[in-house]
């Protein structure tokens, strides 16, 4: 279920004057600077008369209810665990760099696509978020960088859930990060498991945002294995869509690969890889990320020497790639390892193909 009632960040502008009506259009405009510039809670907007601000604490409710907050990396590293209306949970990971922030956030509470190495989707889908529910993610996040002097330059939807599963109430969201909170449509990534309609309706829409896919296999019958939804999908749909949204927005393509030890990591993998990179040339790009272990999938990540020799492969076949350093592992803040603290089922070990004869 959604929010039975708008939150905070769920109104657009012509919304919130709606809600406010009779208030003159000036106390509008500070409310609306409020939320996006200033934000922090409107009892610390002192440029609005006390009476107004009491009235919007109760009529603009929060959409996230902080349950608990885990810190990794030395601080630098920031997991956010929240409650919603209805008593769904999600979470937001704010990773912080010497002078700068990225915020990785949730389009949904869990996942239903079902792939058996993520922890969402061990966990299960519960609900899609509404616009508010994700841009305060970002508000919130970009709160605590301001605290300790950084500033969040871009914005990944790579937290939990599908976001081209919730292309329509996603894509608001952006609208809004992008014009309201004014981050450059250029540093705000969209990722998908493979959705073939969804990256199709990306290509039409007006910003140019980044598209990462998490492939994880180059072929139907392993990708069948490890992401279900290329049964629905298949690779060459996925490529030609992928094809088609370079075309029009002529901006590189990422291709998430989890190496799986045994599985995914051979070089025969290495090169359907390359092959795949090779039809997209020279704007497909392969983030490889060692697999971070969750509680439902017993199979064990790539050593990470074995991370770098297919790495080092890929690029003698010609295909870009670089390896991504795992970020809150320990405190399951890393790719694949969100769940909001829900129970996950345990996946069957995939079935392991000897990689004595390729590498």
């Amino acid at each position: 279920m959604t929010p039975a009632s708008p939150t905070r960040y769920d109104l657009d502008r012509d919304e919130l004057a709606t809600l406010l009506a009779g208030t003159p259009r000036y106390r509008v405009d500070q409310v609306w600077n409020g939320l996006y510039t200033r934000l922090g809670e409107p009892d610390t907007w002192t440029d609005l008369p006390k009476a107004l601000r009491a009235e919007l604490t109760t009529r603009l409710p929060s959409a996230l209810h902080p349950v608990t907050e885990s810190a990794s990396d030395h601080g630098d590293t920031v997991k956010f665990l929240w409650e919603l209306d209805g008593g769904s949970r999600i979470e937001t990971v704010l990773m912080l760099y010497r002078d700068r922030a990225t915020v990785c956030i949730s389009s949904q509470a869990g996942c239903a696509m079902a792939c058996g190495f993520c922890a969402t989707g061990q966990a299960g889908f519960t609900r899609h978020l509404s616009v508010g529910e994700i841009v305060e993610q970002v508000v919130r996040a970009t709160e605590r960088a301001r605290a300790v002097d950084r500033r969040v330059s871009n914005v990944v939807f790579m937290g939990m859930g599908e976001p081209l599963a919730n292309e329509a109430t996603v894509w608001a969201a952006v609208e809004r990060i992008h014009g309201d909170l004014g981050l450059s449509a250029r540093h705000i990534t969209i990722s998908t498991v493979g959705i073939v309609p969804g990256i199709r309706a990306l290509a039409e829409r007006p910003l140019p945002v980044n598209l990462a896919v998490s492939l994880h296999a180059a072929n139907d019958s392993r990708r069948d294995e490890l992401v279900p939804i290329n049964r629905r999908y298949p690779i060459d749909d996925l490529i030609d869509a992928c094809r088609d949204y370079l075309q029009v927005r002529n901006r590189r393509i990422s291709f998430e690969w989890a190496m799986i030890d045994g599985v995914n990591d051979r070089d025969s993998d290495a090169r359907e890889l390359a092959a795949l990179c090779r039809r997209l040339r020279p704007a497909a790009h392969v983030n490889l990320i060692p697999l971070n272990p969750t509680p439902g999938y017993p199979t064990q990540g790539s050593s990470l020497a074995r991370v770098h020799e297919f790495r080092d492969l890929l690029e003698t076949l010609g295909a870009n790639a670089t390896v991504r350093q795992n970020r809150g592992t320990e405190i399951d803040a890393a790719c694949g390892q969100l769940a909001a603290g829900q129970p996950v089922s345990v996946t069957p070990r995939p079935v392991r193909v000897s990689a004595a004869p390729t590498r």
